[in-house]
């Protein structure tokens, strides 16, 4: 059973227990579609998440360094409700330009908000920074790969590890990259008996170390001078070393959703909730370096839900895709993952 589950059994937030069927991740959320698309010729690219009914959107920004378009829009003080596509992608700004594609997708198929004859599409977006990794910074996400990753978003299983915005991923970069490793993107999602489900989505590209939150346990991180071991970072930051990371060039993105009905502020508290995911499994996070984002997405299916339930579960989903990202993440030239050391979770 999840982290959270027994917490929340304890202090009463659940009043479901979890359904027996195994979880897809976000795409178990009827009308939301998942779609990457990964440049071979170098680790990076976009991930694109489709809700072409509409869903109502929330953010929170919690990192110093972030890079995002469409962000003022989700605002609860705005007027516009729904958004029709969340873009997450590598190449630093550059990046930002897959959601174009995407826009060009949505707009292809007459799916937007109504404005007199013009059909709009809203699509937010936000980028992490791999442009360290590989052979050139000159190759990076553009609209082309958005749209190419709108035609291939589907309902069914989510591909996991070096794919899409987790391509290029990163994580343990407080001593500079060259101890770093490979970070990744992954989803999970619960379903309770009553109908409501709740997903995270997670590409994870950390200047901090992933901690696994039931044993407190490093599993990808800072690695020791001769590469071979994940260091201690705790004793790092205690011992006052300066860090070595750039200014923006790591940040960890995430799409938290579920079927529930919310108004934009509620939607917005749910990304605010959510961050707490970050906390547990990220050491340090929303830091100098780091441009740490969350959306929220509602579907608006499942009416009376308690926004403190899906909060809460929702930090518990990031959380676990985060540790799921570098669990099934492959290594990279320069970078090893989680397998590379066995230091993943047992």
């Amino acid at each position: 059973m999840r982290l959270m589950l027994a917490f929340a059994a304890v202090v009463g937030l659940l009043q479901a227990v979890p359904s027996t069927q195994p979880p897809r991740g976000l795409t178990s959320i009827r009308g939301i579609k998942v779609g990457h698309f990964t440049l071979s010729e170098r680790p990076t690219g976009c991930t694109v998440i489709l809700v072409e009914r509409g869903a109502v959107a929330g953010v929170d920004v919690r990192g110093a360094a972030p890079g995002t378009r469409e962000t003022d829009l989700l605002n609860p003080v705005n007027a516009v409700e729904q958004v029709h596509a969340i873009v997450l992608a590598g190449g630093s700004a550059f990046g930002l330009d897959a959601a174009s594609g995407v826009v060009r997708y949505l707009d292809e198929k007459g799916v937007g908000f109504k404005i007199g004859r013009a059909t709009v599409p809203i699509v937010p977006s936000a980028i992490l920074i791999d442009l360290e990794v590989g052979s050139s910074e000159k190759i990076r996400p553009t609209a082309e790969c958005g749209y190419r990753a709108a035609q291939s978003a589907s309902s069914g299983g989510v591909s996991e590890g070096n794919v899409g915005a987790g391509a290029g991923a990163t994580v343990g970069k407080l001593a500079g990259y060259g101890r770093g490793m490979k970070g990744g993107l992954a989803t999970a999602s619960i379903a309770l008996d009553g109908g409501l489900i709740v997903g995270a989505l997670v590409a994870v590209n950390a200047v901090g170390d992933v901690i696994d939150p039931q044993t407190g346990r490093a599993i990808a991180g800072v690695r020791t001078p001769d590469g071979s071991a994940i260091d201690d970072i705790k004793r790092l930051v205690k011992s006052g070393v300066r860090p070595r990371a750039s200014v923006g060039g790591n940040t960890t993105l995430a799409v938290v959703a579920t079927n529930a009905a919310l108004t934009k502020a509620q939607a917005t508290k749910i990304a605010q909730m959510a961050q707490d995911g970050f906390a547990r499994a990220i050491y340090p996070t929303h830091t100098m370096y780091d441009g740490d984002t969350v959306f929220a997405l509602a579907t608006g299916e499942v009416t009376g839900a308690d926004v403190t339930t899906i909060g809460a579960l929702a930090a518990d989903m990031v959380a676990e895709a985060i540790v799921r990202a570098v669990t099934q993440a492959t290594g990279i030239p320069g970078y090893p993952a989680a397998r590379d050391l066995d230091a993943h979770p047992r």
